[in-house]
C-alpha cells in the first residue's frame, strides 16, 4: 500500500507578510515556496503612514515580477494587506490596491477599521466593499484591540450595518484571545463569514494593556509553542479552512525570511497533523 502524505491532507496554507514584513515581495514569494506553502499574503498598502511598504502600486516592473515569481513557484496570492480606514481615508485612491490585487490573482483584501466616527467608517466600509465587489475580490474586516473594531462581535455587528454584498470577518488566534474572547464564540455566527484564519500562538495570560499593540506586532510565537486553545480554534471552522500563518517574531528576526517561514510552516503542519490523528 502507498503511504499518505499528509501535506496533502492539510487544508491551504498561506505566508502572511507580516511573518517576515522584511521581506521584499520576490523574497516573500521564495521564502514560501521554501516553506511548502500553498499562497501568500502580500502587503501592498501600509497601514500606518509610518508603516514601509516596497513600493508595488504603480510599478510594472514589480507587478510583472510578482506574477512571474508566482507562475514560476506555482503559489498562489491568497490576499492583499492592510487598508486601515481612517478619519482621512479616500476610497476613491484606494482603488488601485484593489486593481493590483485582480490583477496578481488575489481573493481577500484585508481591512482594519479605525475610524472613530461609526457614520463614516461604515459608509468608507460599505464603499470599499462595493469597490472589492465589483472585481470579485472579498473584503476581510479583522478586528484588533488598538483599532476601533476591537471583537469579532463588533465586526459582524458593523457588517451587519453595512450590509455589504460580499465581505467577511478576519479571525486572528491572537486578537480573538486578547479580546477576551474564545474559539466556543465563533459557533455564533453564520461560518460563511469566515473564509480563512489567521493562526499564530503566544502566552496564554496576556501582556498589560499597552503592550498588545507591540506583542501583535513582533511578540508572536509560532502555532504550538505557545498558550493559546489552537485545536480548539482550529476545530470551529469548517474542514479545510484555508489557514494563513501570521507570526511575526522579533526573537527570530535574526534568521533569513524562509528559515523563518520554513519553521513556521513546519509547527503548523505538526499541529495540524496531530489534530487530524486524534
Amino acid at each position: 500500500m502507498a503511504a499518505i502524505d499528509e501535506d496533502k491532507l492539510l487544508p491551504l496554507l498561506s505566508l502572511a507578510h507580516f511573518t517576515v514584513i522584511d521581506a521584499d515581495p520576490i523574497t516573500l514569494i521564495e521564502a514560501a515556496e521554501a516553506g511548502g506553502y500553498d499562497a501568500i499574503g502580500l502587503r501592498i498598502v501600509a497601514p500606518f503612514p509610518t508603516d514601509h511598504v516596497v513600493p508595488v502600486i504603480g510599478d510594472r516592473s514589480m507587478i510583472r515580477s510578482i506574477k512571474s515569481r508566482l507562475a514560476d513557484t506555482g503559489l498562489e496570492l491568497f490576499d492583499v494587506e492592510a487598508i486601515w480606514l481612517s478619519a482621512e481615508s479616500d476610497v476613491a485612491a484606494l482603488e488601485p490596491a484593489l486593481d493590483v490585487a485582480v490583477e496578481l490573482g488575489a481573493r481577500h483584501v484585508i481591512v482594519a477599521g479605525n475610524d472613530p466616527d461609526r457614520g463614516r467608517l461604515a459608509e468608507n466600509l460599505f464603499r470599499l466593499c462595493a469597490a472589492a465587489n465589483l472585481r470579485g475580490v472579498r473584503v476581510m474586516l479583522e478586528f484588533l484591540l488598538y483599532s476601533q473594531i476591537r471583537s469579532v462581535a463588533e465586526a459582524v455587528a458593523m457588517l451587519g450595518e453595512v450590509g455589504p454584498a460580499n465581505a467577511g470577518v478576519l479571525v486572528d488566534a491572537l486578537h480573538l484571545s486578547r479580546s477576551d474572547g474564545s474559539p466556543a464564540d465563533l459557533a455564533q455566527y453564520d461560518p460563511a463569514l469566515f473564509s480563512y484564519m489567521h493562526l499564530c500562538d503566544a502566552p496564554a495570560i496576556p501582556p498589560a494593556p499597552e503592550g498588545v499593540r507591540s506583542e501583535s506586532r513582533e511578540g508572536r510565537l509560532y502555532p504550538g509553542e505557545g498558550g493559546l486553545w489552537l485545536a480548539d480554534f482550529i476545530r470551529a471552522f469548517p474542514r479545510d479552512t484555508p489557514i494563513a500563518i501570521e507570526a511575526p517574531s522579533e526573537h527570530r528576526g535574526g534568521l533569513p525570511p524562509a528559515a523563518r517561514a520554513t519553521l513556521a510552516a513546519e509547527r503548523t503542519k505538526r499541529l495540524l497533523n496531530e489534530l487530524s490523528a486524534k
